[in-house]
Protein backbone atom coordinates (compact mmCIF):
# COMPACT_ATOMS: atom_id res chain seq x y z
CA UNK A 1 0.00 0.00 0.00
CA UNK A 2 3.29 2.65 0.49
CA UNK A 3 4.13 1.88 -3.36
CA UNK A 4 0.75 3.66 -4.23
CA UNK A 5 1.90 7.55 -3.78
CA UNK A 6 5.45 6.34 -5.32
CA UNK A 7 4.28 5.19 -8.44
CA UNK A 8 1.32 8.34 -8.66
CA UNK A 9 4.38 10.55 -8.22
CA UNK A 10 6.02 8.58 -10.91
CA UNK A 11 3.93 8.74 -12.97
CA UNK A 12 3.13 12.50 -12.88
CA UNK A 13 7.04 13.21 -13.29
CA UNK A 14 7.29 11.17 -15.91
CA UNK A 15 4.56 13.02 -17.90
CA UNK A 16 5.00 16.55 -17.46
CA UNK A 17 8.85 15.83 -18.14
CA UNK A 18 8.28 14.02 -21.27
CA UNK A 19 5.72 16.50 -22.47
CA UNK A 20 7.88 19.18 -21.50
CA UNK A 21 11.10 17.86 -23.81
CA UNK A 22 8.90 17.25 -26.44
CA UNK A 23 7.04 20.67 -26.13
CA UNK A 24 10.24 22.51 -26.60
CA UNK A 25 11.96 20.15 -28.98
CA UNK A 26 8.70 21.45 -31.13
CA UNK A 27 9.40 24.97 -30.36
CA UNK A 28 12.22 24.74 -31.02
CA UNK A 29 12.13 22.67 -33.97
CA UNK A 30 9.88 25.41 -35.38
CA UNK A 31 12.03 28.14 -34.50
CA UNK A 32 9.26 29.88 -32.36
CA UNK A 33 10.16 31.04 -28.78
CA UNK A 34 9.78 28.94 -25.50
CA UNK A 35 8.90 32.11 -23.68
CA UNK A 36 7.61 35.42 -24.60
CA UNK A 37 10.44 38.46 -23.69
CA UNK A 38 13.36 35.82 -22.57
CA UNK A 39 16.53 34.59 -24.14
CA UNK A 40 15.77 32.18 -25.98
CA UNK A 41 19.03 29.80 -25.29
CA UNK A 42 18.23 30.87 -21.68
CA UNK A 43 14.60 29.26 -21.87
CA UNK A 44 15.32 26.59 -23.90
CA UNK A 45 18.25 25.62 -21.37
CA UNK A 46 15.98 26.00 -18.34
CA UNK A 47 13.13 23.88 -19.45
CA UNK A 48 15.68 21.40 -20.93
CA UNK A 49 16.69 20.67 -17.28
CA UNK A 50 13.31 21.11 -16.22
CA UNK A 51 12.51 18.24 -18.41
CA UNK A 52 15.19 16.22 -17.70
CA UNK A 53 15.22 16.80 -13.53
CA UNK A 54 11.59 15.66 -13.86
CA UNK A 55 12.37 12.21 -15.77
CA UNK A 56 15.28 11.42 -13.13
CA UNK A 57 12.62 11.51 -10.43
CA UNK A 58 10.17 9.89 -12.12
CA UNK A 59 12.89 7.21 -12.97
CA UNK A 60 13.90 7.63 -8.54
CA UNK A 61 9.95 7.36 -7.33
CA UNK A 62 9.60 4.05 -9.66
CA UNK A 63 13.02 2.27 -9.24
CA UNK A 64 12.26 2.95 -5.10
CA UNK A 65 9.10 1.21 -4.61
Amino acid sequence: MESAPAIFAGTVFALFGGALLVWTGVRLRRREPVAQGVNPVASATLTSVTGTVALALAAYCLTHL
